[in-house]
């Protein structure tokens, strides 16, 4: 497929959400997800953080050196950008929506796994939140959890969505 002038090389590098508690969600995406903290960035003057996450490859490791870091993290795809504006941390609730009631908005980022109904027995003995199970509703074999904050988080294999393309 050819893609439109001047789009060469343009490629999705992350989507970003706000936590409320950095640590809640570095747990969620690191030890239920398995994400890898690539980055973290402290900006003191406007009291914010950036933490960026990914899926790294078996025996890929992060660059040490800034430059080729940097090049790293934002020539691939794809990243879980978290912000975390500094005293959120502090509210009771998340301060966030999640864009799932009303007025919506953001719907979820999602997940591929080999085997939803094994991700999900491993989410459910880590005690994730479900919102939706494999064998809820008409949309049988996805699921969705949510994390800290009550963003939705789509598990899907590329197996069981190939029934959907056809």
């Amino acid at each position: 497929m050819t893609r439109p002038a001047g789009t060469a090389g343009f490629a999705l590098n992350q989507t970003m959400l706000r936590v409320r508690d950095p640590e809640a969600s570095l747990h969620f995406y690191r030890d239920l997800l398995g994400m890898t903290l690539l980055q973290k960035l402290d900006f003191e003057e406007m009291q914010f953080s950036l933490y960026f996450l990914a899926y790294l490859d078996e025996g890929e490791v992060l660059p040490l050196d800034p430059a080729e870091r940097a090049r790293f993290i934002f020539d691939r795809e794809t990243t879980l950008e978290l912000t975390h504006n500094w005293g959120t941390e502090k509210e009771e609730t998340s301060p966030y929506h999640n864009g799932n009631s009303d007025p919506r908005g953001f719907g979820h980022i999602g997940i591929s796994v080999p085997d939803v109904e094994a991700a999900c027995d491993r989410f459910e003995k880590l005690g994730a939140a479900f919102v939706k199970r494999p064998d809820d509703g008409k949309m049988k074999g996805i699921a969705f959890i949510a994390d800290p904050d009550g963003y939705w988080i789509e598990i899907l294999s590329s197996a069981r969505m190939s029934g959907f393309l056809t």
